[in-house]
């Protein structure tokens, strides 16, 4: 039994059962999508194994021909079809091989495991650890390069970085200043005036002075101005060298013979290092100032005997530790600003993400220092 189907003038195709032949014939371009289309379903399921593409009459072809054909072929004999020894124009053979490849079958995608909600904690638990063991040995190597750095041009003065160390120090330091002063006066009161209510049921409330004193020679001060020095100068290191390296500027840099380290990190941690002891002894009187006001406006303690108590009661040594912690945290909080700069991979997104990532990671590292360093004062009965 013998069927055809006659083709369109422009494009079409028709089936010959009893030779199993499928003939390919005029255009098949954007113009004649539908029409194709429509006689592609059709024949779609008839078309055997063993059917043989006779494309002798096969005119123009574009992409969406070409897709066409995919779909009514199939991989292999798309495949056939663009071979070399087919009699299509080397052109059209090379449109066919492009779209091929492009719409090319995958295989069945894996079956979906089944979700476990513990394994699945365990899992991302393992990840976290895993990437924090990761940033903590990163973060190790970067702080020897930079102390490598900072021993090879010790005693070559000739290299140091003047002009760098004071634009750093300027803007890390004596720019912050008003706002370290406001923070630390305003804790300052709401300290004061917290022990006041709670001491005035004891009718102890002389020892509100004390409790001030305390508190920022030994915590306070160090505390607000490294994390207020963490959310500023962090992110400031971090988006200036991400911005550099996202422009190429560091590349730049290298390609001119000179080290990154020397001429980025170093002037910013040695700016650190003196301007965060320099805000945490300005955050140590600014909270007793504010402390002395609310005990003048509340208590009746005029400030002369507030520094009065505060000259008797509490031991230097309570100033000496709380400006002990001012270098070891500027220093952490400089690096890691640096550090998260230099992983910045090239797109305005990382730079934001690192930039958040330095704040973070900041506050956190100084907060830790702290707490630890409190324990062991505590424990060293100091």
């Amino acid at each position: 039994m013998s069927e055809k189907r006659a083709a369109s003038q422009t494009a079409g195709l028709s089936y010959a059962r009893e030779s199993d032949t499928l003939h390919l014939q005029g255009d098949w371009t954007l113009p004649h999508f539908a029409a194709l289309e429509a006689e592609v379903r059709r024949l779609q399921t008839d078309l055997g194994d063993a059917t043989r593409i006779d494309a002798g009459a096969l005119g123009a072809i574009d992409t969406a021909g070409a897709s066409l054909l995919h779909q009514l072929l199939g991989d292999a004999r798309l495949a056939a079809l663009a071979a070399e020894d087919s009699p299509l124009p080397p052109e059209r053979r090379a449109l066919l091989q492009v779209v091929a490849q492009a719409l090319q079958t995958t295989g069945e995608p894996p079956p979906r495991r089944k979700r476990v909600p513990v394994i699945d904690t365990l899992a991302a638990l393992g990840e976290l650890m895993a990437g924090g063991w990761s940033h903590a040995v990163s973060f190790m190597g970067f702080i020897g390069l930079v102390l490598e750095q900072s021993i090879r041009i010790l005693f070559r003065p000739w290299r140091w970085r003047i002009t760098s160390w004071v634009a750093h120090l300027d803007q890390t330091t004596f720019r912050a200043v008003p706002i370290v002063v406001l923070m630390n006066f305003m804790v300052g009161a709401v300290v004061a005036f917290l022990g006041a209510t709670i001491l005035r049921d004891f009718g102890a409330t002389i020892y509100t002075v004390n409790l001030v004193g305390f508190a920022f020679l030994r915590e306070f001060g160090v505390l607000l101005a490294a994390i207020l020095v963490a959310g500023r100068t962090a992110s400031a290191f971090a988006a200036q060298i991400g911005s550099m390296r996202a422009n190429e500027e560091i590349d730049a840099i290298r390609a001119q013979g000179l080290n990154p380290m020397e001429l980025l990190v170093i002037p910013r941690v040695l700016a650190l290092l003196v301007g965060l002891p320099i805000l945490t002894f300005i955050a140590m009187l600014s909270g007793l100032a504010g402390g002395m006001l609310v005990c003048a406006l509340v208590l009746d303690i005029a400030p002369r005997q507030f520094m009065a108590i505060i000259q008797e009661s509490i031991p230097a040594l309570h100033f000496y530790l709380g400006m002990s912690k001012a270098p070891v945290m500027a220093v952490l909080i400089a690096m890691i600003g640096c550090a998260e700069g230099f992983k910045v991979q090239g797109s305005a997104q990382s730079v934001g993400q690192h930039t958040t990532m330095a704040v973070v990671q900041s506050i956190f590292t100084v907060i830790l220092i702290d707490a630890v360093a409190a324990l062991f004062f505590m424990e060293m009965d100091w």
